[in-house]
């Protein structure tokens, strides 16, 4: 799709959401299939336990993915920017409480409100700037901050989502991690132009947890990718210094050279751990 046809290229999401384009967002038969196998598939990626659980829909709209959220037996939270679209959701009477809110400010629960998160056609839209003070990095980063803490440890949250580029997708994932979330991207049909569909799926805290398997997996494209906590990281590596290696001093020396600057030379006991000096 070209960046021109993309909505949140045209305007913020309270705008482009209006009056008319909520209620005919809500009953084109077409988005409405879309958005109840989009969502199905969310709730397959949460791997929710066989009991009713407590689910937040970010950037929940009229309710489309809320009513999948029902008819799989769980209860459910809304939470939308647009008040037209929200209107809407009223209107078609769903079961689910709404919120009117910008999940750019966070997500205002109280810590372990949720087992899990759904989100459908959402995240990318905090990627614009569509105020002079909107900072995309700092909105994304409270965002995944705030829903960090509104989920239940070892909760799921799987975004469906639709990045512009690999900047704008290697943007949300770095921020993901620096809130502290693990997980990666699932891609369902990656051969596909058509079907090809994007899933964020992050996991907060608890035990490791893999990844699923994208749906249609070729051989020949890898359909998963995942990334760490910066911080857990950094903790397996404590009592490690990963420059002190001989290997490392050497190339380090060689470089140096190559750039014109004087380095001492080396002997038997570079790179070579002291002992400690009492």
């Amino acid at each position: 799709m070209a960046s021109g046809g993309r909505p949140e290229r045209q305007a913020p999401p309270e705008i482009f959401y209006n009056e008319d384009e909520a209620k005919k967002y809500s009953s084109n038969t077409r988005m409405i299939e879309i958005q109840s196998q989009l969502s199905e598939r969310a709730l397959e990626l949460l791997r929710l336990p066989d009991e009713p659980c407590f689910i937040l829909d970010v950037g929940c709209g009229s309710g489309l993915s809320g009513e999948t959220v029902t008819e799989q037996g769980h209860y459910w939270v809304g939470i939308d920017i647009s008040s037209h679209m929200l209107g809407v959701a009223v209107d078609r009477e769903v079961e689910g409480d709404l919120i009117e809110g910008d999940m750019g400010y966070g997500i205002p629960f109280r810590p372990g409100t949720f087992d899990g998160v759904i989100s459908i056609s959402a995240l990318q839209w905090l990627c614009n700037a569509d105020k002079k003070y909107h900072h995309p990095p700092k909105r994304l980063l409270k965002f995944f901050t705030t829903l960090y803490a509104a989920v239940t440890r070892g909760g799921k949250a799987v975004f469906q989502l639709y990045p512009e580029n690999s900047s704008q997708l290697e943007l949300i994932t770095q921020q993901a991690m620096k809130a502290g979330w693990t997980g990666g991207l699932v891609v369902d049909y990656p051969n596909s132009t058509k079907a090809k569909k994007m899933f964020l799926c992050l996991f907060a805290g608890g035990q490791p947890q893999q990844l699923p398997k994208g749906l249609g997996e070729g051989d020949s494209v890898s359909s998963h990718a995942s990334f760490t906590d910066k911080r857990e990281r950094m903790k397996n590596m404590r009592g490690k210094n990963p420059k002190s290696n001989r290997d490392w001093i050497l190339a380090k020396k060689e470089r140096r050279r190559r750039q014109g600057k004087e380095v001492r030379g080396h002997s038997k006991y570079t790179g070579r751990k002291r002992k400690d000096r009492f």
